[in-house]
């Protein structure tokens, strides 16, 4: 029989569906499932319709044949199956969906259940077939017909005998080359992971005779191997199921078979949507972070399916970087795929769903918070710098959905706190939320400069991460009240020190001693039995300053720094009197002074062998 060439361009655009479309060969493999799962809902879909017909939905499945041997990979459907003309039309003409053709000639408006859509999936099996063979039998006819080709040479269509209705697809795989192992594409194990990975929640069975071992009837020490038919696929998706279908061990053991995790999810969160976009979302909020999550190996996203068959393994644009913890799948029939279901076209639809994704991750953790306060606090010390760097990232622009989710630990309930509980506990005439940054809580709780805010009973919240205060400039206000730090040079109803023309030459004196080392010296408003204190003035702060020289290609950021002495300490008496009988112990005492402020911050000595050498000379005298 007189072989026929492909139409629309066929050497062309077939090279282009075997060579540039497809990022991955083992994709061939989901395609022509996906394809037969088509065929087969075709079947129904007259099955259904023929009132006459008695059948059951055994009838209906995909079979996965691989024989070593001769290197041939079939895979059969018993569906619809098609005659020689559609043969001609569907696999002779590329680009022509079936399927598309299919719905418009009976009218079917719901193509939730159709998966093919631009009649090029079958050409993927030439990324790893030399030769492919297409022997089919239609539904209600008596006829079957071959379709054979080795690519872009064309075809060739004969009539054959076929037994049953539907369709056998049978690839000759390549021999191996030196960078591609054809072989795996008819191994048990890697044709199982495949469908597996891809069509694990295809509706129809797939079935695979499977390598099983057993005690020999005659020795039962010894085992012998025989196969068996099985079905590989789960078919019915837990995400399509009831809740009230399930119970709290089926999602975690979903969690754990997904590899989503390998502790016990925090939360669960189950739902569907229905009308201009459907989906079904099944999330988790695992318990501990990631181990990798702050490496730049660490990949967000939720995995997507369009109609139950896997598209994408980490779909980004899902999830904000703020909820990239969160973990799971959604199915939607909506979403836009381009012509290899590879790669996502950035829609609408998309975005619709990630909105609304995004909005019951808030919803959740709002009702965790609201109602499960330990569970929650768990949640925060795991992902709360995650939360924190959403409130700071993107200029600021999710600052207000994400700033009640944030909490922070307080000095008077020593636990961690949201902005709204702090905000209902101020004082009538307090003006500002006063915070302190540190390295720990015990180590913030003794700094000097706390002193004035726990005088006045003030609440501090006191931030621990590096994230915290760079989180806290970014929303500069809560429900109307500013944020300030105890180490800010403005504070309010401080103690008003009015420092007279001694003090200030000696802080005149003391001031060239230290040199660029401050920008100022001043007699503090806020210390009460502490004699010294380093404050900020300006937008960096001394913590914010450490945060930005640990970062890579850090530029020389300063914080300006301001010394502040308690003109009322008993340490001020000797300054003074240095200051009038021995200047050079002034410097001294003021190099000493300085580097302790220094050292109270969890900053570094610049001379510590200088440090060391002034205090030895103090103790001599």
């Amino acid at each position: 029989m007189a072989k026929k060439q492909f139409k629309a361009e066929s050497k062309r655009l077939l090279d282009i569906m075997i060579n540039s479309i497809y990022t991955h060969k083992e994709i061939f493999l989901r395609e022509l499932i996906s394809n037969a799962s088509d065929a087969l809902d075709k079947r129904h879909y007259f099955l259904l319709t023929d009132k006459k017909k008695k059948y059951s939905r055994d009838d209906l499945y995909i079979r996965i044949t691989a024989d070593k041997k001769n290197r041939t990979l079939t895979i059969t459907d018993t569906g619809i199956g098609m005659d020689k003309k559609e043969l001609e039309e569907n696999l002779g003409t590329i680009a022509k969906s079936g399927t598309l053709a299919f719905k418009l000639e009976n009218k079917i408006k719901d193509s939730n259940d159709i998966i093919g859509q631009f009649g090029v999936g079958f050409y993927s099996a030439f990324m790893v077939a030399s030769k492919v063979v297409v022997i089919s039998k239609k539904n209600e006819t008596d006829k079957a017909y071959k379709w054979e080709s080795s690519g872009i040479d064309g075809y060739v269509i004969s009539e054959v005998k076929k037994a049953n209705i539907g369709t056998d697809i049978i690839l000759t795989i390549k021999e191996n080359e030196k960078e591609e192992k054809y072989d795996d594409f008819l191994e048990e194990y890697h044709l199982r992971w495949l469908i597996k990975k891809y069509s694990d929640f295809i509706k129809h069975p797939i079935i695979m005779k499977t390598t099983k071992s057993r005690p020999k009837k005659d020795n039962k020490d010894e085992f012998e191997e025989y196969q068996e038919d099985e079905t590989i696929n789960s078919m019915i998706p837990i995400w399509r199921k009831k809740k009230k279908e399930l119970k709290e061990e089926d999602y975690e053991n979903f969690y754990l078979e997904q590899k989503f995790g390998y502790d016990k999810p925090l939360k669960v969160i189950h739902t569907s949507a229905e009308g201009v976009v459907s989906y079904d979302v099944l999330l988790y909020i695992p318990t501990e972070l990631p181990f990798d999550f702050f490496t730049k190996d660490f990949q967000k996203g939720l995995k997507l399916y369009v109609n139950n068959v896997l598209i994408t393994e980490k779909c980004a644009e899902l999830l904000p970087d703020y909820f990239g913890f969160v973990r799971g799948l959604v199915d939607s029939p909506d979403v836009s795929l381009n012509i290899s279901r590879e790669m996502l076209q950035h829609d609408r639809q998309l975005q619709f769903i990630a909105k609304r994704i995004n909005d019951k991750i808030k919803k959740e953790l709002s009702e965790m918070l609201k109602n499960e306060r330990e569970k929650y606090e768990t949640f925060f010390k795991n992902f709360g710098r995650v939360i924190k760097y959403g409130v700071y990232t993107d200029w600021g622009v999710n600052k207000e959905f994400l700033q009640d989710l944030i909490m922070f630990y307080s000095s008077r309930e020593k636990k961690l706190v949201t902005l709204d509980e702090y905000v209902s506990r101020m004082k009538k005439k307090q003006k500002y939320i006063y915070y302190a940054t540190g390295e720990d809580v015990d180590m913030i709780d003794k700094l000097p400069q706390t002193e004035f805010a726990k005088e006045k009973d003030y609440e501090i919240l006191y931030l621990t991460d590096e994230i915290d205060e760079f989180a806290v400039k970014m929303l500069s206000q809560y429900q109307d009240k500013e944020f300030k730090s105890v180490s800010s040079s403005e504070l309010e109803e401080s103690k008003k020190t009015t420092a007279d023309k001694q003090t200030k030459e000696i802080f005149a004196f003391m001031k060239e001693v230290l040199k660029d080392k401050i920008k100022d010296i001043r007699a503090s408003e806020r210390l009460r039995s502490y004699p010294v204190c380093i404050i900020n003035e300006g937008a960096v702060s001394i913590e914010m300053e450490k945060v930005l020289k640990m970062m890579p290609n850090a530029q020389d950021v300063k914080t300006d720094k301001i010394l502040e002495i308690n003109t009322e300490h008993e340490i001020f008496n000797t300054i003074k009197k240095a200051f009038k009988n021995d200047k050079e112990k002034l410097k001294t005492i003021t190099k000493i002074l300085y580097n302790q402020s220094l050292l109270i911050e969890g900053l570094s000595v610049d001379d510590p062998v200088g440090f060391s050498n002034d205090i030895y000379s103090l103790i001599k005298q």
